[in-house]
């Protein structure tokens, strides 16, 4: 049985989820509490598989007790918020940044035609990261890694970056991107698999946390240099020769929208050898064959390393391929980043 510790200050919801979660004969409810605070001391007491924690509760809120429970036993956080609030989005994502797994929206009332899919996402969600082994990652700003050893040639005319990530990645995706310089001389398109709703308050959120422009990316419009395209949820984001973005819908051989390994296959067609792809922490394989794909391109390919990975799936996938040039660590990655397109 899977032992899950249930953070919600609604009455309501927090029945709803249990509700929900004792569905599935694998999940087990353990406690259930209506505060941050209570979450850190049950978290203590009880050692849950996992948590599902609400965002804004009294007392303390989702993203200071995640923080805490990082510190002070690692425990697989899933995050149960509301995309409608723009500061609940936002502090979901520092929640995130403080070591929580992934996000969901909440799911949808009885009744909704939606009720039995969101209901579905939040059990197998919750049993996905409970198997995920977390670590203490608060805080890591004193943590130092040995610089990249760039290749002997590089072909300096880069002219693209591409980035995909699934589980852990929007902390890590903030990380490379708030190390880069403002005068970046390349556009840099992203893939973040993440719930419907939060796609805009991701963009938001990394726009913060960097000098960049971040946006969502719109169909049409040419790449410019030092401005981050983020795919929106439901479009599969490619690019043409003429840096001309192109959103397509439906989903990929991988059956994700917007798919890793989409973007990295339309990049190898338009760029080849003048790009870099960069496949993060994830769970599955998406972006792997993508990876591979403009490997065999000319393109540079790097994949974080195992060690900084919250689940090293889509890497492991591309390294196992090998699909992979480097295997590094974000910073790492950020400083080849400022040495291949730094203007």
């Amino acid at each position: 049985m899977i032992r899950v510790l249930v953070a919600e200050d609604s009455a309501v919801t927090r029945e709803y989820l249990v509700h929900l979660l004792s569905q599935d004969p694998a999940l087990l409810v353990v406690s259930t509490v209506q505060n941050g605070l209570e979450a850190v001391e049950q978290a203590e007491r009880l050692r849950p598989d996992v948590i599902l924690m609400d965002v804004h509760m009294p007392l303390m809120n989702g993203y200071e007790a995640t923080r805490q429970i990082m510190e002070r036993i690692p425990t697989p956080i899933v995050m149960v918020s509301s995309s409608i609030s723009r500061d609940e989005v936002a502090m979901t994502f520092e929640a995130l940044k403080a070591g929580a797994l992934t996000v969901l929206d909440k799911p949808d009332g009885l009744g909704h035609p939606n009720s039995a899919k969101t209901a579905l996402q939040l059990q197998e969600t919750v049993r996905l990261m409970a198997g995920v082994k977390v670590i203490r990652r608060w805080p890591r700003r004193d943590r130092s890694v040995p610089s990249p050893t760039l290749p002997v040639k590089v072909d300096s005319n880069i002219k693209l970056v591409a980035i995909g990530a699934s589980t852990g990645g929007p902390k890590v995706i903030a990380e490379i991107l708030g190390d880069l310089p403002r005068n970046l001389s390349v556009p840099i398109l992203a893939v973040q698999h993440i719930a419907p709703g939060f796609t805009a308050g991701l963009a938001e959120w990394v726009g913060k946390n960097t000098p960049l422009h971040v946006k969502l990316a719109e169909p049409g419009e040419t790449a410019q240099p030092g401005t981050v395209y983020v795919a929106p949820h439901g479009s599969q984001l490619g690019i043409t020769k003429g840096r001309k973005i192109h959103l397509a819908k439906g989903p990929a051989e991988s059956s994700f929208c917007p798919s890793v390994s989409y973007l990295f296959q339309s990049v190898a067609e338009a760029f080849g050898r003048s790009a870099v792809g960069i496949l993060l922490s994830g769970m599955g394989q998406d972006g792997a064959e993508g990876l591979l794909q403009l490997k065999r391109a000319g393109g540079m390919t790097i994949v974080q390393d195992e060690e900084t990975s919250v689940i090293f799936g889509m890497p492991g996938e591309a390294v196992r391929l090998g699909a992979a040039q480097y295997v590094l660590a974000p910073r790492q990655i950020a400083e080849m980043l400022r040495g291949l397109v730094a203007e």
